[in-house]
């Protein structure tokens, strides 16, 4: 009995993407199927970095397709494709970033810079070509957080080199005055010197671009959404009540805008006692996932009040680098592949498509 490439395809209609949840025939990941008697060979794209999952996606397909009769040897690449992603209606997306996510958050103090390094450096473990940007002007914290010292090269006297550690480019006004100066600076200065580390910075083909927000829905969270071609925007919070009254006006005013929300993250959800292991939600619980429900909004996950968080952040290795295969890197990762499943399935960047046209009168 021969088998077809019918056959292949039924068999993978039944295999379901853990990431997605959908199987790969429906989500157009089978590419290139080929079938020379008892051998298949076949290619999954997926449209978002997994390097940890690729074993087990692998093994899955080849599994469904042994079960075939007729099937002799299985043969399955699993690659990742990431395409850029439509952004605010009247914006191009920059030309060496495909996609910009925001990470914001109502209020300070909820760990929105710690969510924001430990993402960008959980989507660079799973693959990805990934940025940080320091948008938080009046209080930089990347540099540190990322262990980066040292001043940006300019290699043409007009644009800048990102820094870079941990697999991760990043841009900070940090980088370029005193750590113990403070920027005494009036918003338009501040929203000028936005847009200058944004474009004026040389991102060398970024996947993500992961931009770590200043708290509040002020004038910078107001020039990213006019000027900054943004993806979508991930909202940090943490359980008690007042930071989620925050948190909801930032996600309303990315409503406002046109700027998708990808998810809620709930920092700080509960403490685990370092001595005897009992956990207790200091701030209160739920109100993350609650959050969620009433705005319609996927939650991605929730991180433990945890000491180790605080320390490895603050001597430069932020825990997705200190601790790859802990249990807390293995959240980061997780709420890392959730946002990067999400931007996937927003609608493509078309634009690239159109040619340019000329009107002329001859």
């Amino acid at each position: 009995m021969s088998i077809t490439v019918d056959d292949v395809k039924a068999a993978l209609a039944a295999v379901v993407d853990p990431n997605t949840h959908k199987d790969f025939v429906t989500s157009k990941a089978v590419k290139n199927i080929q079938v020379d008697g008892g051998n298949v060979a076949l290619d999954i794209e997926l449209g978002y970095p997994a390097k940890s999952q690729v074993a087990g996606i692998r093994a899955a397909v080849v599994d469904a397709l042994r079960k075939l009769p007729g099937v002799d040897n299985a043969s399955v690449n699993v690659t990742s494709k990431i395409l850029s992603h439509a952004v605010q209606r009247g914006l191009k997306v920059m030309p060496n970033v495909k996609n910009i996510i925001a990470v914001a958050s109502g209020k300070g103090g909820v760990g929105k810079s710690t969510t924001a390094v430990n993402l960008a450096l959980a989507l660079a473990a799973e693959g990805a070509a990934v940025g940080l940007l320091d948008a938080d002007i009046y209080g930089p914290s990347q540099p540190m957080m990322l262990g980066v010292n040292g001043r940006p090269q300019s290699l043409d006297g007009k644009t800048m080199e990102p820094l870079e550690n941990h697999g991760v480019q990043v841009s900070s006004i940090g980088f370029l005055i005193d750590p113990d100066e403070p920027m005494v600076w009036r918003g338009p200065m501040v929203t000028q010197a936005l847009q200058q580390l944004l474009e004026q910075t040389n991102w060398k083909n970024l996947d993500y671009l992961v931009v770590d927000m200043p708290p509040g829905t002020g004038d910078i969270q107001l020039t990213l959404s006019q000027k900054v071609p943004v993806t979508g925007a991930v909202i940090v919070t943490t359980p008690q009540d007042i930071a989620l009254l925050d948190a909801r006006k930032g996600l309303k005013m990315f409503e406002k805008v046109g700027i998708p929300i990808v998810g809620v993250v709930e920092n700080m959800s509960t403490h685990i006692c370092s001595n005897c292991g009992h956990v207790e939600a200091i701030f209160g619980e739920g109100g993350g996932q609650k959050m969620c429900e009433d705005f319609h909004v996927d939650f991605l996950g929730k991180l433990p009040l945890q000491l180790s968080i605080r320390e490895q952040t603050d001597s430069g290795t932020p825990t997705v680098v200190a601790e790859p295969d802990g249990a807390v890197a293995a959240i980061y990762k997780e709420i890392a592949r959730k946002v990067a499943v999400k931007v996937a399935e927003q609608s493509k960047d078309m634009s690239a498509k159109f040619p340019t046209i000329v009107v002329k009168n001859d």
